[in-house]
């Protein structure tokens, strides 16, 4: 009897756990799966135990430890938005190559393209100092919000509320003494709710050690960008130089390479399904938090109008291009731009739709509010919260609407309109300020010359904007459109108005706005003032500013609203734990290997290689052309000790983490934090991640550390690098059966 009882009790809780499962919203489960997340290293803790139990054989002391040298002392930010990692004791820099495009190509001469033809250095001595790209290593991150929030109250406005803060913050920072390499900064967390204290050390003396030539780092280009299959060996390698007694200093021929307090050993054991990974980094920007409100708008509206846009740009330059090579050449890396997030604003827009996110965000929306229902000062907190938000969104979407057709036509799709948005901004600053021209003249001249110009094409130009400026009429709210403007474009025509502004201003003629900064003031306010481009925009632009004033209001309610929201999730859900969303601070992302079925009857296996790039093989192509070396050493499966088990060279795979923006460069570690691979790219049917994470489809690109190996090895012939790197070959822990070795594959012949 006692034992039928128990029988039955037990079938209850199951009964009952069962349908809990069912009624959870998915996000809410998913959110306790630590695949998803950016967490902060100093607070790995939390998550600790999740992370061994997929198998990481680290304690988050490990990981995060101030006291003395741990994992986070490995990982540095790149001045230019990247993450690179220490692999030696003497400031041996890993990253990405298209990380360090930039800056091998500053120091590229037509004796020596160092992108086209790569870069092995021999001694210290050959490597080449590089400006404009530093090295920050966190020293600290600590939690201050009880300073930050001191005295701020519910009752306060948003913009009385920011003030405070931003107030309170800036007497927090008088406390330290900062200099030019060693930084304070605080920064909000989970929409403001939170804030850290973040100290930082940055070293400016940062020299090319060696890198691939584009045919390798950068290969597939754009085609594949996004994609999978991949097959790219994005990597680039750098060195960090200190002054006296390891300390941060400007460029020195005196200078010594850097002994950071950690870098991280290299296993060449390679990688299986289902093993652990880790990927530390700087990832950009996440918005996992938003309503279902905010992604039906990004979903409907604000992607397809982005992405439609692009696409007509992108048709006339592919139409241009075709014309000759030279003008292929110009305007590749516009098209390139362009085309990356074009192709990112589709992907995404798809997976939102593909795996109802709406849907799964209203069903968080339900649990929440029940859950604020049940508790009368919840209630009396957060009762209206999402109404308050779904009205705001309503109110705001024109105004979103009209400022994405704007920038995009404004600021990135034509050239002439960016050269024309740079001069507009130095008018109105000089008006303020009579010595602003004096002071920043160059600086401006350099951003046009290099972003509007750098592959202009005046009749390419020309196309581009009389179809965009007609789209703009025909697109863009009634409500931001001068009725001037309008009725200059009916009366004359698109066309006739782009002829008249491509033979008539100075803006369609880069060495004239050049001449332009050699006035004096007075006169390159009268010349800018009076051009004819000029005048045209900033008649719309300044109409259009003045019509979407309010949006600024709303925006300002809407974040109050979303910290709002934001805080009342950390309360009502007290069983989950939350990452906060990315905002280029320091993050630990994990996850497994783990290909993905990006549609019915497909599955993508997580790993590509070498022979994969020869199948990819097209002589002589922009994107697909391989080098004879490595063309010959795959003839001789000549892959040295970096081969896979099965004998053929891994060059891509991968995981679950999380990337985003940022993550490029990131280490991705083994169980026992050695690294096994460099972060680079997502999968295209998985770039809704920062916006909804699933972890059956996001899929992180991640470049194999023996492929790396090979390549400075055999390719380079760099042995000098390969001596200084710490190598290990510690078999990990593997749940699964090594299939026999297959056959090579052919030798694919052109």
């Amino acid at each position: 009897m006692n034992f039928n009882f128990k029988i039955i009790n037990m079938m209850k809780i199951f009964r009952y756990f069962f349908w809990f499962l069912l009624i959870l919203p998915a996000g809410l489960l998913q959110a306790q799966i630590g695949e998803g997340g950016m967490w902060l290293p100093n607070e790995i803790k939390v998550m600790e135990k999740d992370m061994q139990g997929m198998g990481m054989q680290l304690s988050a002391d490990d990981i995060w430890d101030t006291t003395k040298p741990s994992l986070k002392d490995a990982v540095v930010q790149l001045g230019n938005g990247c993450t690179a990692e220490f692999v030696s004791d003497k400031g041996l820099l890993f990253t990405n190559h298209h990380c360090g495009y930039e800056a091998i190509a500053s120091v590229s001469t037509p004796e020596h393209n160092y992108l086209d033809e790569g870069f092995w250095s021999k001694s210290f001595s050959e490597e080449i100092p590089v400006t404009g790209v530093d090295v920050t290593v966190i020293d600290n991150m600590t939690d201050v919000t009880s300073d930050i929030l001191k005295g701020i109250s519910e009752d306060l406005s948003p913009r009385e509320r920011q003030s405070a803060i931003d107030k309170n913050i800036n007497a927090y920072l008088k406390r330290f003494d900062e200099d030019e390499f060693k930084h304070y900064q605080i920064k909000p967390f989970f929409k403001g709710n939170k804030y850290y204290l973040i100290e930082s050390t940055t070293y400016p003396d940062v020299r090319l050690v060696a890198t691939p030539p584009k045919s390798i780092g950068k290969f597939g280009g754009d085609t594949d960008n996004w994609m999978w299959p991949r097959h790219t060996g994005d990597f680039s390698i750098f060195r960090v130089y200190a002054g006296k007694h390891n300390q941060p200093a400007e460029y020195s021929k005196d200078n010594v390479p850097y002994k950071p307090k950690r870098f991280l050993k290299i296993n060449l054991n390679g990688v299986a399904v289902n093993d652990f990974t880790m990927v530390m980094g700087f990832p950009g920007r996440t918005n996992e938090y938003l309503t279902s409100y905010a992604i039906k708008q990004i979903m409907d509206l604000r992607d397809p109008a982005r992405y439609k846009l692009r696409r007509k740009t992108l048709d006339i330059l592919e139409k241009h291009m075709k014309k000759s090579e030279d003008l292929r050449l110009k305007l590749t890396t516009k098209h390139a731009h362009l085309a990356n997030y074009w192709k990112f604003f589709i992907g995404e827009s798809q997976g939102l739709r593909r795996f109802d996110a709406v849907g799964a965000k209203q069903k968080y929306e339900k649990e929440f509010q029940n859950r604020v229902n049940s508790r009368p000062e919840w209630q009396k907190q957060y009762g209206t919260l999402l109404d308050d938000l779904k009205k705001v969104y309503n109110e705001i979407e024109k105004y979103q609407l009209a400022r994405d057709i704007h920038g995009e036509i404004w600021y990135r799709n034509i050239d002439l309109t960016y050269a024309y948005a740079v001069l507009r901004g130095m008018m109105s600053r000089m008006q303020s300020d009579k010595k602003f021209y004096k002071r920043n003249k160059e600086e401006y001249l350099k951003d046009i010359m290099e972003t509007a110009y750098s592959s202009f094409d005046a009749d390419t130009d020309k196309e581009v904007f009389a179809v965009l400026m007609q789209h703009y009429l025909d697109n863009m709210p009634p409500e931001f459109i001068n009725p001037d403007f309008k009725d200059i474009f009916d009366k004359y025509g698109a066309e006739t108005i782009a002829e008249k502004i491509y033979s008539e201003s100075v803006l369609r003629d880069p060495q004239k706005v050049k001449a332009l900064f050699d006035l004096p003031p007075k006169k390159f306010e009268k010349a800018v003032a009076g051009d004819i481009a000029f005048k045209l925009l900033y008649l719309q632009e300044m109409y259009y500013y003045e019509k979407t004033a309010a949006y600024y209001d709303l925006k300002e309610k809407l974040d109050d609203l979303m910290r709002r929201y934001m805080k009342a999730q950390l309360e009502v859900f007290p069983d989950r734990e939350f990452s906060p969303d990315a905002n280029f601070t320091m993050r630990v992302a994990y996850g497994r290997v783990k290909g993905f079925k990006p549609r019915d009857a497909v599955y993508y296996k997580p790993f590509t290689h070498l022979y994969g790039v020869m199948e990819k093989y097209v002589p002589g192509d922009e994107e697909f052309d391989v080098p004879l070396k490595l063309r010959e050493l795959y003839k001789k499966r000549d892959y040295g000790r970096y081969a896979n088990y099965d004998g053929y060279m891994v060059v891509n795979w991968l995981a679950t983490n999380h990337i985003t923006g940022g993550n490029s460069g990131s280490p991705v570690l083994d169980a026992n934090g050695n690294l096994i691979g460099l972060a680079f790219d997502g999968v295209w049917e998985g770039v809704m991640e920062d916006l909804y994470y699933r972890p059956e489809i996001a899929r992180s690109i991640m470049v194999d550390i023996r492929y790396v190996l090979f390549i400075i090895d055999k390719f380079g012939d760099d042995k000098r690098l390969i001596d200084e790197l710490t190598i290990t070959k510690k078999p990990a822990k593997r749940n699964f059966k090594r299939p026999e070795r297959p056959v090579p594959p052919p030798v694919m012949e052109h």
